[in-house]
């Protein structure tokens, strides 16, 4: 899986929940329940990863959402 986006808001996290699941892509929202452990202060953000071979497609359909600077740096 890769990583797309690292973040604590709660709204871009549903807004790329809809996108991916409107797109018909698996994802997993990973960490989403580490604020028992941070005290639900939401110090720790949230990972959104989809399927590595899905990864480039779903990287085009954020920056065409107007959330490419939202997107993690590409691993080499």
């Amino acid at each position: 899986m890769n990583e797309l986006i690292r973040t604590n808001d709660l709204a871009l996290i549903s807004f790329v929940e809809a996108l991916l699941k409107e797109a018909g892509m698996r994802y997993l929202i990973a960490d989403a329940h580490m604020s028992t452990l941070d005290g639900s202060i939401g110090a720790l953000p949230r990972r959104i990863l989809v399927e590595s071979e899905r990864a480039a497609e779903a990287r085009r359909l954020l920056a065409d959402a107007e959330l490419g600077d939202e997107l993690r740096p590409l691993k080499k």
